[in-house]
């Protein structure tokens, strides 16, 4: 009896315990919860980009541009974009409970991260269904700093969601770069990305 008790009391302290160390749910809003539902639906699909914009012209973006929407939870979206034959970029869209964050992850060729990787912003307001921008997080302002690129402190990036076109913009003060994805034709699928594994 005094077995069958104890383990009864070791029960419910223990899923008392559980209960308490649970993660809250992420607070979020509805135009950011669009955006990120409306990437994930194409999880799983690959697409053609062009060059739309790139002024003053930097180079470094020749050849088959894709993007894959390789991997996806709940909360975290891991976005691929080739470039030829160069498959070192992985954008990573992340929900933070504060917004939504976008980062930046260079690999070299071996797998080891590339000396500037990482960097990218969080949203500062709601944003569209279609349309979210983040502007340069603390950590990115002080990389570009370290690494002599001061110009890129003032970097805001966006992105565009609509049924047949997803855009990847950067803009500052006297740049702008933009790649335009069709989604309407998914294609085959690009390596896997240096780093990354199945």
């Amino acid at each position: 009896m005094r077995k069958t008790v104890l383990v009864t009391a070791l029960l419910s302290a223990f899923a008392v315990n559980a209960q308490i160390v649970q993660p809250a749910p992420l607070v979020s809003i509805p135009t950011h919860d669009s955006f990120f539902a409306q990437l994930k639906a194409l999880c799983g699909k690959a697409f053609s980009g062009k060059l739309a914009i790139d002024n003053p012209v930097s180079g470094g973006f020749e050849g088959d541009l894709i993007m894959h929407v390789r991997r996806c939870t709940e909360t975290e979206l891991q976005i691929p974009f080739h470039v030829a034959d160069d498959h070192s970029r992985t954008w990573i869209i992340t929900k933070t409970g504060s917004g939504l964050s976008l980062k930046h992850d260079h690999r070299n060729k071996d797998g080891s991260h590339d000396a500037q990787t990482m960097y990218g912003g969080h949203t500062v307001d709601a944003g569209w269904p279609n349309v979210q921008s983040f502007p340069a997080d603390q950590y990115s302002k002080e990389l570009f700093a370290a690494r002599g690129i001061p110009q890129s402190i003032g970097n805001t990036w966006q992105m565009f969601i609509y049924p047949d076109t997803f855009s990847y913009r950067m803009v500052r003060e006297g740049r702008e770069f933009r790649v335009d994805f069709d989604l309407t034709k998914p294609i085959s699928l690009p390596p896997v990305p240096w780093g990354y594994s199945d």
